[in-house]
């Protein structure tokens, strides 16, 4: 059976590393895959970071086609997943894996040809392309501006109590704030720096294990049985702190770490009901910042990331446009608001004066 790949949905300099790595990694299989156009394919790698990589693996997986998802993400929604940056050794892991799937298992073979090295991290990703979120993604509100906190005047030093005597018409100092109140839900707790350490909560027999200083969390593949674990309070105490030993065997049993920012996604999507959190109102429109990773239990969402990815709209313009129920995509945009994939329509900022008299006709008027 011949093994065929194509590329498709990608820059000319993204599908050029491809092809190195693909040269690199053939050989060391007896050179058994062919590359061919997408169309004669039946393996194509598409890139899912990209505005229209999604539409082109729904084209493609329903013309029958094994989708392979070049992407930063930990997941994709495609069959297959090749992870950015592309080398050879990523490719001739997914050529294996291809080729296993499809009843030919691959060996590697010791061929002299180089390895080519992943690019640099720091190399600008192409116009039209959006990261996609990492386990270590920070949420809204944790990124510190470090040239903000750099430029910063270094604080004096302050000089012992006993060494200044307090004036006598000093008023007294105001009292410390008073401790921040600890969230009373999981999605609160997710979202506040209070949650620290590792901890487990158990809900309907399903436990979940919260790894907040990694930013990672152990628990189902599926996102839906973890509903019961939003759904009332939750205080301090149902979160027990798991110490080193009694972690790595449930961690092990959960599953492999998945991205916080996943668990806080879902959170938001079950906690608001059909209802905008936030305080909304119902005409604020709303837009998507980049393309989210959207989850198999829930088909509907690729249709409105789909919509809202054209320019802002308000709920009932979504669901008009996507064919999906209001309350549907309330809770999506609930989701994408929470972990930073979308945001309000925000009106532009004024025109500075002199700018706006600065052309021609500003100069005649001036005259």
């Amino acid at each position: 059976m011949p093994l065929t790949l194509g590329l498709t949905g990608m820059d000319a300099a993204t599908e050029t590393a491809i092809k190195a790595a693909f040269a690199d990694a053939n050989p060391r299989l007896g050179n058994r895959w062919s590359l061919v156009p997408d169309s004669q394919a039946d393996h194509v790698i598409v890139d899912m970071d990209s505005m229209y990589g999604p539409m082109s693996w729904l084209r493609l997986h329903a013309a029958g086609k094994t989708v392979i998802g070049l992407t930063n993400a930990p997941r994709t929604q495609a069959d297959f997943r090749l992870p950015q940056p592309v080398d050879s050794a990523g490719v001739a892991a997914l050529l294996q894996e291809l080729a296993t799937a499809a009843g030919e298992p691959l060996d590697l073979v010791a061929v002299d040809i180089p390895m080519s090295t992943p690019a640099p991290s720091d190399t600008p990703a192409p116009a039209g392309m959006t990261p996609a979120p990492v386990p270590q993604d920070p949420l809204p509100g944790e990124i510190v501006d470090q040239d903000e906190e750099a430029a910063s005047p270094e604080q004096p030093a302050v000089p012992a109590p006993s060494a200044v005597a307090p004036p006598a018409n000093v008023a007294p100092p105001e009292p410390a704030p008073a401790a921040e109140e600890a969230p009373t839900t999981l999605l609160g707790w997710l979202t506040s720096p209070q949650l620290q350490g590792r901890r487990r909560i158990v809900r309907g027999d399903v436990p979940l294990l919260i790894d907040a200083d990694a930013r990672t969390y152990h628990g189902p593949a599926q996102l839906k049985p973890l509903a019961g674990h939003f759904e009332g309070a939750v205080d301090a105490a149902d979160l027990e702190t798991v110490d080193e030993a009694t972690w790595a065997g449930a961690s092990a049993a959960a599953g492999a770490a998945q991205p916080l920012s996943r668990l806080v996604w879902f959170g938001a999507l079950v906690s608001g009901g059909g209802q905008l959190a936030g305080g909304f109102a119902p005409d604020t429109r709303f837009q998507m910042l980049k393309w989210p990773q959207t989850e198999r239990e829930y088909p509907k969402h690729f249709r409105i990331a789909t919509v809202m990815m054209k320019g802002p709209a308000t709920v009932a313009e979504i669901a008009e446009a996507s064919g999906v129920p209001e309350a549907d995509v309330t809770d999506f945009v609930n989701a994408n608001l929470a972990t930073g994939f979308a945001d309000i329509e925000r009106p532009p900022e004024p025109e500075p004066e002199t700018s706006r008299a600065s052309g021609l006709f500003g100069r005649l008027r001036g005259r």
